[in-house]
């Protein structure tokens, strides 16, 4: 089945959770295995968790002209020149089509609206394909490297 490609990003809100939970769950169901279960759940969100990252962080969606939610990331800033990413994900059917780069350059220049001059990130081994496109877009590893539920968490940053 050939979908319709177009799309565009906007703010997510609280009519998006149902999608927001699918979106997040099919993108990173291929990689459950490989997650310890903590690490998994904190990833896919719960509807709890996910309530939470929308009062504590930007949360941006792409949808389609349906309204159809296709692909998230949440920003942060957590201090006067840091921000943080969290949260990228796109549908399967949805990545290599552009809504990668148009969440981040969304996120990146809210961010940098805000005064930010740096940007973190986190991800984990398994994500291989994410830290292709991370490094593609310029971040480049900090050496930072932290638990998360049993499985190592490498940091990335962007200068901006």
């Amino acid at each position: 089945m050939d979908i319709d490609r177009r799309y565009y990003v906007r703010t997510a809100t609280t009519n998006d959770v149902a999608g927001l939970l699918e979106c997040l769950r099919r993108a990173f169901e291929p990689f459950r295995e490989l997650y310890t279960r903590n690490a998994y759940e904190d990833t896919v969100l719960t509807p709890e968790t996910l309530s939470q990252r929308l009062a504590s962080m930007q949360v941006y969606v792409a949808v389609t002209d349906t309204n159809a939610v296709i692909g998230t990331v949440a920003s942060k800033m957590i201090d006067q020149k840091q921000g943080h990413l969290r949260g990228m994900a796109v549908l399967p059917e949805w990545q290599s089509h552009g809504v990668s780069e148009a969440l981040l350059k969304t996120a990146e220049t809210a961010l940098a609206a805000s005064g930010c001059s740096l940007i973190t990130l986190n991800t984990t081994a398994p994500l291989e394909r994410a830290v292709r496109f991370y490094k593609r877009n310029s971040f480049r590893p900090t050496g930072e490297v932290t638990d998360f539920f049993g499985m190592p968490l490498y940091q990335y940053a962007k200068t901006i």
